[in-house]
């Protein structure tokens, strides 16, 4: 199956005239379509354009409010956040806004999100941290898909964690991985291609692996790295369930099932002023040092080159967003038939 190729700058005006056709304000409508063109930017595919359209129908149905009433607690460098069950970017959005004065302020802020839904990718989050001279931790919950060592049924979400470092020259260091193998997103877009799995990615119904990702959906996602990936993910499940109020595994509700109530998903992000803990100027110096040292360490056999998180993300990046973003054709009839059931044009594709 062949993809077409189309300018991000169209599919990111496509996705804000959506968004703000189903109620958004223009504030909310454009996080919500940065968020989702800028995963595909970044191939990151899977929390990319093609949730659009379970954001629109799960918005139409009122299981996510497109104007969602947001209510802050603030405790010193902690703030609580009920996300007035709001699509996750939107609400992490304006939890993170309210936040940064406080890191500001204290050189550190906790932020502990809940009754929110799927945010995207945390590297979004992060990313944007990095653009004020902060870092970041960002976690966040999901309904279940990975089975606890020894299981076969799913009980904890894919559950990722991410961190975000400034530099000053270079992309920013951003570490943004599921605590399954691969994050249930990627099993959904092998579904809609047609495409088989690797084995070691899930496993059926009755605890088996398989390549099918039908059956992996039916069945769990397996950890990374065994036990080690099922002790990440009960981790951050409490960082961003336990500890904000949130729903925690099985209780947490599937975006994707028809007929459930509001997932009530929970977030975690904890932001660090830099400037609190040393001088930028410092920071820096040291970071593009550390940075240079790690390229400079010798190549194994049939390596061309050493790259640090987040600079693999950032040419994919830069060649997207001139060569233009592949979606293909299941992807993109649906969004063609999404944009004409709410008369906004799909934009033709690149040539």
């Amino acid at each position: 199956m062949s993809n077409k190729r189309y300018h991000s700058k169209e599919l990111f005006e496509f996705c804000l005239k959506i968004f703000i056709h189903i109620g958004f304000n223009e504030e909310d409508a454009n996080v919500a379509a940065e968020s989702l063109v800028r995963a595909e930017l970044e191939g990151a595919s899977s929390h990319g354009i093609n949730r659009l359209v379970i954001y629109v129908k799960r918005i139409r149905e009122s299981r996510i409010e497109a104007k969602p009433n947001i209510e802050f607690e603030e405790y010193g460098s902690i703030l609580k956040v009920n996300g007035g069950n709001g699509l996750g970017q939107v609400v992490s959005h304006h939890a993170l806004d309210k936040a940064i004065p406080l890191a500001r302020k204290n050189g550190i802020a906790g932020v502990f999100v809940r009754n929110s839904n799927h945010f995207g990718t945390a590297a979004y989050f992060c990313q944007n941290a990095c653009e004020k001279g902060m870092a970041m931790i960002a976690t966040t919950n999901s309904p279940p898909g990975i089975a606890p060592s020894g299981g076969r049924e799913p009980f904890l979400g894919t559950n990722p964690v991410a961190f975000g470092f400034p530099t000053k020259q270079a992309p920013p260091v951003i570490v943004d991985m599921s605590s399954s193998v691969v994050a249930r997103g990627k099993i959904m877009v092998a579904k809609q291609k047609g495409e088989s799995i690797p084995p070691i990615w899930a496993i059926d119904e009755e605890g088996k692996e398989t390549t099918d990702p039908v059956s992996a959906l039916r069945g769990a996602l397996l950890p990374l790295g065994g036990p080690k990936g099922y002790a990440l993910a009960m981790a951050v499940e409490i960082m961003s369930s336990v500890l904000s109020g949130a729903a925690f595994g099985p209780h947490v509700n599937n975006l994707y099932k028809d007929n459930d109530p509001p997932a009530d998903v929970g977030h975690c992000f904890i932001l660090l002023d830099i400037e609190k803990w040393t001088s930028m100027e410092s920071y820096y110096s040291k970071m593009n040092k550390f940075l240079e040292e790690i390229r400079n360490v010798p190549l194994a056999e049939g390596s061309e080159d050493i790259l640090y998180p987040g600079e693999r993300r950032y040419r994919t990046y830069v060649e997207n967003k001139k060569q233009g973003i592949a979606l293909s054709e299941e992807v993109v009839k649906e969004l063609e038939q999404l944009g004409k059931f709410c008369g906004i044009s799909f934009p033709v594709k690149m040539i």
